[in-house]
Parts: C-alpha cells; sequence; structure tokens
C-alpha cells in the first residue's frame, strides 16, 4: 500500500512524525519530511535513508500560515505529486483559559488548525485529479472531551475532527475517491507536553506523567498505520483515557464527575 507512494509529512522532526518517518520508510514509500528545524530533519532523513531510497527534506513554520501554499507547491515538485499528506505537526497548551493570552490561542488555532485545513486545500485538487489520495490529520483525546488545561487545544482538536467529516463528506458527494483518517491519540511517550505552551506563550518546559507513562510511540505508529492500510475513518489509539471519549458520549453524567477530578498535569 505504501511502497513507492509520496507521502508529505509535518512535524517529522520529532514525535510521531518522526516515528511514521521511519515506519514508512520501512515500507518503502518515498518521503518528504518537514518541520521548522532543519537540522533535526536531516537526522531524520539520514536514519530513513538507510530504509528506502527517496527522502527530501522541506523546512516549513506551520504558524506561518502565508508560506504554506508555495510550500505546497515545492513538496510537489519534488517527486511530481503527493499521495499521502500527513499532518502530524502541532504543539499543546497547559495552562487555564484565563491565564492564557489571545496570542498563544492563535498560535495554537494557526498551527494545530489552520495549517491543517491550508495544506490539505494546497494538496487536494492534485488527488482528485490523479483520483486517489489520502489526507491523514493528528486530532487527540482532547478533541472528543474537553479537558481542563488544554481549552484551547481542546478547541483545535475539536475543529480538526469536525471539519474533516464534513470534507470526508463533501468528497464521498462529489465521487472523489479520497480517504481521510483521523488519528485520536491519547497519551503517548513524547516530548508533546515538554514543549507544551503555558498562557503566557512559553514552553512549559517539563513532561506530564501522563506522557511519561504513555503508549510507546513506536506502538502508537503501528496503530496508525494499520488503520490507514484498513481505511479506517478514525483511530482512537491510547491506554485506560480512551474511556473517557464513550462515557462522554454515552453516560455523559459520569464523565462530567469524573473530567474534574482525573489528574491533567
Amino acid at each position: 500500500m505504501f511502497a513507492g507512494k509520496v507521502i508529505w509529512i509535518t512535524g517529522a522532526s520529532s514525535g510521531i512524525g518522526e516515528e511514521l518517518a521511519y515506519q514508512l520508510a520501512a515500507k518503502k514509500a518515498s518521503l518528504i519530511l518537514s518541520a521548522r528545524r532543519a537540522v533535526e530533519l536531516e537526522r531524520v532523513r539520514e536514519q530513513c535513508k538507510t530504509l528506502t531510497q527517496q527522502v527530501a527534506i522541506l523546512p516549513l513554520d506551520l504558524a506561518d500560515n502565508a508560506s504554506l501554499p508555495q510550500k505546497a507547491l515545492e513538496a510537489e515538485a519534488i517527486f511530481g505529486r503527493i499521495d499521502i499528506l500527513i499532518n502530524s505537526g502541532g504543539i499543546s497548551q497547559r495552562d487555564t483559559m484565563l491565564n492564557t493570552i489571545p496570542e498563544a490561542e492563535a498560535r495554537l488555532m494557526q498551527v494545530n488548525f489552520t495549517s491543517v485545513t491550508t495544506l490539505t486545500r494546497a494538496v487536494l485538487p492534485g488527488m482528485i485529479a490523479r483520483k486517489e489520495g489520502r489526507i491523514v490529520l493528528m486530532s487527540s483525546v482532547a478533541g472528543k472531551i474537553g479537558v481542563p488545561n488544554r481549552t484551547t487545544y481542546s478547541a483545535t482538536k475539536h475543529a480538526l475532527i469536525g471539519y474533516f467529516d464534513a470534507l470526508r463528506a463533501e468528497l464521498k458527494i462529489a465521487g472523489h475517491p479520497i480517504y481521510i483518517h483521523i488519528m485520536v491519540p491519547g497519551f503517548i511517550h513524547t516530548n508533546i507536553s515538554v514543549h507544551a505552551v503555558k498562557g503566557d506563550g512559553n514552553p512549559q518546559g517539563v513532561m506530564d506523567p501522563g506522557q511519561e507513562k504513555g503508549m510507546p510511540v513506536e506502538k502508537c505508529v503501528q496503530q496508525m498505520i494499520r488503520g490507514m492500510e484498513k481505511n479506517k475513518k478514525e483511530i482512537l489509539i491510547g491506554g485506560k483515557e480512551i474511556l473517557m471519549t464513550y462515557f462522554r458520549r454515552f453516560i455523559p453524567g459520569l464523565y462530567y464527575y469524573l473530567i474534574t477530578r482525573v489528574a491533567t498535569k
């Protein structure tokens, strides 16, 4: 399924995006790796090149929305097309709404939501013309439930699910055979909480206990890839925290009781 496909991964310099690069390289995909840190992208590329022949890097900043359409053109020019776009880049939040400045909220929305819709809008016409393609995005358990100290983060991840559920239906109605996969990870052992922004916009700088004890990123990505291979529309990944999404849907009273009592830091 992935051999010979051109896959563009944002957030490829660390965490889930980095591990996706390694596992998809092992499946002989042609990769375009993007993130802000060119040095880290080079490191990931060198490891990927031991597994697959075609690996390119394309540094970009998801916070700079005006630059993204041009970056998409550059990405498509590297191997001539984009078969799969994996929107793995993003940032989290660790502060209350009242403590979070509007500038930090705007950055969270831009990086986690608007950049995804911008890149999707840029690559989707080519996929439609070729009559195949896949868009992958990273929501979160926080995109299914509202989590304290992650108010804007939760909003961005809720927005992704609503937007791409609607887009999937639009494409189906129009007869375009494009797959959309929504990943919904819970606690995964990455540095997302280390880089999460506080209310003033600065990084938290420490790892949360949830991430520290979370699912290994290798196992998380294995489940993501299996979900894509099975053409699943939504893939929930994690541990006991996944139960909260079911409580919210089927036993809301229990969810409302628990959400104010569970540890969120």
